[in-house]
């Protein structure tokens, strides 16, 4: 006896390996149409739902299978492909309608699918969300793919096809981010779960998402890595790694020697304190038609491990100071991706390089070191020293003749304070670039948030004793990521620039579901798709 019947569910709601119903009935009325799918043996199914299609399952009396396979030719009908079902036997209903994120799972349904988990999706049709400033569908459907994908992770089973949801990119998305973990190190690994597409039809948004989510999978690896694993020249030379087959990108790993005939004198005050020797970073990538097109170009603070110097951090919490050169990590994660998507404009990478350490070298407060640029500098706080690799790595980025500069650092625990995790702060010059970066943190779901670049900052910076500028504000504590900004703004001139400060993002515990707990690779699928969004933007920068 062969059954197919229409399950509204699988049409309504965004499933992944599709989970199979012989036969169900509708407050009465059979549902005619065939359900239409043919999974792959040792595939588990997961099944991602909107809550109205839950509160439709919850009245359904539902009948499966212990299914067995008959060769049966494949029948067409309005939409997808149907199999041959037999042994009908009745099933208990499903329960109460899920939780968005929130999952069940059912086990002994058929010996080729032993378990299914089913994961709440949210609202139907949500949308871009003007209060929070991103879209809530994309944002929803990351979260249910992780979470399902973590529970069959738990459930040791190595494979699962995950159904496009509506939006193949962001499902993919939150596989491949879900699934991320640090465990290098460790003899006890979690078992690998390969996610996959569910059927051919969204194939290249899929796969833009694993290129994505690789991306800032990538920044997460350099920055969860410990110090004495990623210092500057295994830092470069790891990314120069992920480059190398990629013809139309040029790799510079810059010795000490080459950043002091730069006269990069802020740079190498920081470095000097520290036996491992400084690193400058310069990418090159050519997707351009044209080579010869105005770069964008990505800075990125690169300090793989910050004591504070002599301005010594306090112990608690020091270890995570690994990651301060998570401006670094995102920034060439960011190229990475975009030479993965021949994304077709030309993107130069700058990542000054080093650690900050105490010893009778280092920098000392009260010191004052030379930029590039000539302008003097004061250093009142040793612990502020990423401003200063930066105002070195800015002055080098204006002899590219650049369309847009953008640097990120993780630069002030002020910046932590002022936003928390929800969003990286943004201070630019440029509206036009402003407006790019917010539309792009809107379809990543990792948000931007724009903060004041006043001149009243700047006079707290330039009033100085000693120097042209101080490395903090004179009012101490008061507004310091705005001085800090203020402070990177004396080293620029070009009229497009923005500067991103990611400190509050540097790791999650548990504010983004659809990543574990550590370093959080933020916002690099925003760069990502910022730089897709100028390589789209015909007109130049107004």
């Amino acid at each position: 006896m062969i059954f197919f019947f229409f399950f509204p569910l699988l049409l309504s709601v965004h499933i992944t390996v599709r989970l199979v119903f012989a036969s169900a009935v509708w407050k009465g009325t059979p549902m005619i149409k065939p359900l239409i799918e043919q999974t792959c043996k040792n595939f588990m199914r997961l099944v991602l739902c909107s809550e109205s299609a839950q509160r439709q399952m919850s009245q359904l009396h539902v009948w499966h299978t212990v299914w067995s396979w008959s060769k049966c030719s494949t029948v067409r009908f309005i939409t997808g492909k149907v199999f041959c079902i037999e042994r009908i036997f009745l099933c208990p209903r499903c329960g109460p309608s899920l939780k968005k994120g929130k999952t069940r799972i059912f086990h002994g349904l058929h010996q080729d699918f032993p378990s299914v988990v089913v994961v709440g999706l949210g609202k139907k049709n949500a949308g871009i969300n003007e209060q929070e400033n991103w879209n809530e569908g994309k944002e929803n459907i990351r979260t249910a793919v992780a979470v399902g994908c973590r529970q069959i992770q738990d459930l040791e089973i190595p494979c699962v096809e995950v159904d496009p949801c509506g939006d193949a990119q962001a499902a993919a998305e939150g596989a491949v981010l879900g699934l991320h973990e640090y465990n290098e190190l460790k003899q006890k690994k979690k078992p690998v779960v390969t996610p996959q597409l569910h059927g051919s039809a969204e194939s290249e948004a899929w796969q833009k998402g694993v290129i994505y989510a690789e991306g800032q999978n990538l920044a997460r690896y350099l920055m969860e890595a410990p110090a004495n694993y990623i210092t500057p020249i295994k830092f470069a030379e790891h990314i120069e790694q992920k480059l190398r087959s990629f013809s139309n990108v040029k790799v510079h790993i810059r010795p000490e020697s080459w950043i002091t005939t730069q006269e990069m004198g802020a740079f190498l005050s920081v470095a000097k304190g520290s036996a491992e020797p400084p690193i400058f970073l310069e990418i090159h990538y050519l997707g351009s038609a044209n080579t010869d097109d105005s770069p964008l170009v990505f800075v990125g603070k690169g300090v793989t491990f910050d004591s504070g110097g002599i301005s010594l951090k306090p112990s608690s919490g020091m270890d995570a100071m690994r990651a301060d050169m998570g401006g670094a990590a995102t920034v060439c994660s960011a190229i990475v991706t975009a030479a993965a998507l021949k994304l077709p404009l030309n993107i130069i990478g700058l990542a000054p390089l080093c650690e900050n350490m105490p010893s009778g070298k280092a920098n000392k407060p009260g010191d004052v070191v030379r930029a590039k640029n000539g302008k003097t500098i004061q250093v009142d706080n040793t612990d502020a020293e990423g401003r200063l690799l930066l105002a070195d790595a800015l002055c080098y980025a204006h002899n590219f003749n650049a369309r847009a500069i953008v640097n990120a650092a993780t630069l002030t625990g002020a910046m932590d304070v002022a936003l928390g995790s929800a969003a990286a702060g943004v201070f630019t010059n440029s509206s036009w670039l402003w407006t790019h970066l917010y539309e792009a943190s809107i379809l990543t779901g990792d948000r931007v948030w724009r903060m004041p670049l006043f001149k009243h900052y700047t006079k707290q910076v330039t009033d100085c004793p000693l120097a042209d500028v101080s490395n903090i504000g004179k009012y101490s504590r008061a507004g310091g990521a705005c001085t800090a900004a203020a402070f990177l703004k004396e080293f620029v001139t070009a009229s497009h620039w923005a500067h991103l400060d990611i400190a509050g993002v540097m790791s999650n515990k548990d504010e983004v579901p659809y990543l574990r707990k550590g370093m959080a690779g933020r916002p690099t699928r925003t760069l990502v798709e910022f730089a897709a969004r100028l390589s789209q933007d015909s007109h130049n920068a107004k």
